[in-house]
């Protein structure tokens, strides 16, 4: 029961919270050790708090999931792990996320509560309404990136927060179109609002966020706000990094068909990785070296 517990709260998925560090980095504090410690801690919270969303999740997905050729295999779809623990797991999740939270900073805490009202909300209604449904996923990504600036005691950035609703809006609809076009005809059975959709639409949203995240993320680099901040106009030496990283998950998505598994995209692709690794290192040279 305990490893049908912990495979439903996705553990390959936590991958996301680790934007809880983004405010870390980019407010120069990466080397004090209280604040990697404090975001340290509300990372592994997050995990504990969207652990307990999935559960929830496939609670109210269940038989939606039954139909679902990849998602018939998760616990509790397949019977593995009946409702009631489950939902008793779901529980002490949250009351031990929320009630950490909330020890670790009022304002993390209500952040993270806030999270979990709307994540609740969008598995139970919220995903059936067309558009809204990616704005909510791209929302969650944003609560993570806010949240990690409460915990080391910094002012979030614009510029932090619109960047990243925009990459998690371009990485929610490239999974929309995968869903669509992966499960043909039964894709609407599965998820009603995926009949609200056509592949020429989310074509169109994802040329859009494509181009918006660029956009916001090179006017951030040379920003007066960002020069001044950090002293340094080397920021925008970042850019190469984040367009081939961009093309690349687009090749993923329409060659590859990976647009289904962000997770599965960013930890199975070694270029991309490796790109993403070489994006970080840089941010920290120019922020902390140089």
């Amino acid at each position: 029961m305990l490893s049908a517990v912990i495979k439903s709260m996705r553990p390959r998925q936590w991958v996301k919270n680790l934007l809880v560090f983004a405010g870390l980095i980019f407010s120069q504090n990466l080397f004090n050790p209280v604040d990697v410690a404090r975001a340290f801690a509300a990372f592994v919270l997050f995990c504990l708090l969207a652990g307990a969303v999935y559960i929830i999740n496939d609670l109210a997905d269940r038989e939606n999931d039954q139909r679902h050729p990849q998602k018939r295999n998760r616990p509790i779809a397949a019977g593995k792990l009946k409702p009631v623990p489950a939902a008793a797991a779901a529980a002490l999740a949250v009351i031990v996320a929320l009630v950490a939270g909330f020890l670790l900073d009022w304002q993390f805490g209500a952040i993270s509560l806030a999270y979990f009202v709307m994540e609740v909300a969008y598995s139970f209604w919220l995903k059936q309404l067309v558009v809204l449904d990616v704005m909510i996923v791209g929302a969650g990504f944003a609560f993570r990136a806010v949240a990690g600036t409460y915990v080391v005691n910094v002012q979030i950035s614009p510029w932090l927060f619109v960047c990243t609703i925009l990459l998690a809006l371009f990485v929610a609809i490239a999974k929309r179109r995968h869903e669509l076009l992966f499960l043909e005809n039964g894709g609407i059975s599965h998820r009603s609002v995926l009949g609200k959709y056509s592949e020429t639409l989310l074509d169109q949203m994802i040329a859009v966020a494509t181009s918006s995240t660029v956009i916001a993320y090179c006017l951030y680099t040379i920003a007066p706000e960002t020069v001044a901040k950090f002293r340094t106009h080397n920021l925008i030496l970042t850019v190469p990094f984040v367009l081939y990283a961009i093309y690349r998950y687009l090749y993923l998505v329409y060659r590859k068909d990976l647009g289904g598994s962000p997770e599965r995209a960013l930890l199975s692709d070694p270029p991309l990785m490796v790109t993403i690794l070489l994006y970080l290192a840089s941010v920290v040279a120019i922020l902390y070296v140089f």
